[in-house]
């Protein structure tokens, strides 16, 4: 099993930068990908970025390429998501989610209860 708890959001201005943090306990942080997803008002939970188990692989959903930069520290059990730049349309609740296995791109078993991004105009 997998605990998984995210802090970091807030209420931030457009333009203006957040980090999260995801800590995780349970099994080894080593053994699996870590991923963000969130969910805004109205809308599905949407992929947003995952991290291999090693951390030099990662992937990125194209609203978020070049502005949201995702990091891990394993000596830490710690997944980060350094969001810049930010815009109204990334207002949502940002969840950390843990993988099945080590790599990214597959399916993700483990959640947290999410933390709240609002971003105003």
């Amino acid at each position: 099993q997998v605990q998984l708890v995210e802090s970091g959001g807030g209420v931030v201005q457009t333009g203006g930068s957040l980090r999260l943090s995801c800590a995780a306990s349970g099994r080894a942080f080593a053994s699996y990908a870590m991923g963000w997803f969130r969910q805004a008002p109205g809308k599905e939970r949407e992929f947003v970025t995952d991290i291999n188990w090693t951390g030099d692989y990662t992937t990125y959903a194209d609203s978020v390429k070049g502005r949201f930069f995702v990091s891990r520290v394993n000596t830490e059990n710690t997944l980060y998501l350094q969001m810049n730049s930010l815009k109204p349309e990334d207002t949502a609740i940002y969840y950390c989610a843990g993988g099945s296995t080590k790599y990214a791109g597959g399916r993700y078993d483990y959640w947290g209860q999410g933390t709240q991004v609002t971003v105003s105009q």
